[in-house]
């Protein structure tokens, strides 16, 4: 945002995943005040916000990451944007994790409530932006699907996957650190990139991999056999996991991946799903108790307030490439 002259406030709440999610987000929006920790101790002495001295206290409160007592995040934020002088973008990463706790969503509510306070009356001029990004969408949907949630009514937009652009320059970039001898072909990283399902970081390990054995004479080869087998790791170790499961566990999870954003565990269309898959009939109890299961497994994995959608996305990827194909038949869980 740096093109806008805005200020901007970054936070990744996969930085730290044993820190809880609000507390991420109010330390980062407290670094991005002590840039200013100057402007904020002049105004401190000549003026606060409504209802609290939030210049005064900040002014005294910079050596600590936390928010002073009594600041609340709509007021450090208004107080940046005074200090500044410019609009605000908080930028999320990996937004979905916040929900993953209570205060995580309390601090959603709070942005949303900052975003509310500082756009109003401005005459259409925006003093606060938000922008969430994540690599699940269907966890990022439950931000927005239903009036209880923090940003009810917003969209949630699928980035594009990554195209040949990226992997020939990706290919470019490697290849100056390589000898001339040994130059990995686009053609072949862009088959590579597919193979991989056109995800930056798996390409990356494929490419490494490949790159340490220096062999020029078959490094487009190597290279696709390097991923295709890459692919086969993965795929192979979601097969075991989906064997392992006993049959109410496999309809439960089938269930959530063919319903995506709109699983709900016990009303009358997931029951009647899981006894089709299961063969017999499932209880909510059961079904409940299948769900906790596969979070143990790390399969699924469950927000704050209760829904549920895939750990990995591309688990819902194998099962419709392999299982719903046919390609893969899983033998008989036992219970």
């Amino acid at each position: 945002m740096s093109g806008r002259d805005w200020t901007t406030v970054y936070i990744d709440l996969w930085s730290n995943r044993a820190a809880d999610p609000a507390t991420l987000i109010a330390a980062a929006v407290k670094t991005a005040l002590s840039r200013f920790a100057g402007v904020i101790t002049k105004l401190a002495k000549a003026s606060g916000l409504e209802k609290v001295n939030v210049f005064g206290a900040l002014s005294l409160n910079f050596q600590s990451l936390d928010l002073p007592p009594n600041v609340t995040l709509t007021d450090a934020l208004e107080a940046l944007y005074v200090a500044a002088g410019k609009p605000i973008v908080v930028v999320i990463d990996e937004a979905q994790h916040a929900i993953s706790t209570t205060a995580g969503m309390d601090a959603m509510f709070a942005l949303k409530a900052a975003r509310d306070h500082l756009n109003q009356g401005s005459s259409g001029k925006q003093k606060l932006y938000l922008v969430f990004t994540g690599s699940n969408q269907d966890k990022l949907s439950r931000l927005v699907l239903k009036k209880a949630q923090p940003f009810y009514g917003c969209n949630v937009t699928r980035f594009p996957l990554l195209e040949r652009g990226f992997s020939d320059a990706y290919t470019d970039h490697i290849n100056g650190f390589l000898s001339e001898e040994n130059q990995f072909e686009r053609e072949a990283v862009w088959a590579a990139f597919k193979l991989v399902g056109q995800r930056p970081e798996m390409l990356r390990n494929v490419v490494s991999d490949v790159a340490l054995d220096g062999r020029a004479d078959a490094l487009s080869e190597t290279l696709s056999v390097s991923a295709e087998a890459f692919r086969t790791r993965i795929w192979g170790e979601m097969e075991s996991e989906f064997v392992a499961l006993t049959l109410i566990q496999r309809a439960v999870l089938i269930q959530i991946i063919e319903t995506g954003k709109e699983f709900e565990p016990f009303n009358g269309k997931s029951l009647s799903a899981y006894e089709a898959n299961a063969g017999r009939k499932v209880t909510p109890s059961e079904a409940q108790a299948a769900l906790t299961a596969l979070r143990q497994k790390n399969l699924v994995w469950q927000a704050a307030y209760g829904d549920y959608a895939l750990e990995d996305e591309s688990m819902a990827t194998w099962y419709t490439s392999q299982v719903k194909t046919g390609l893969f038949t899983p033998p008989g869980p036992t219970e």
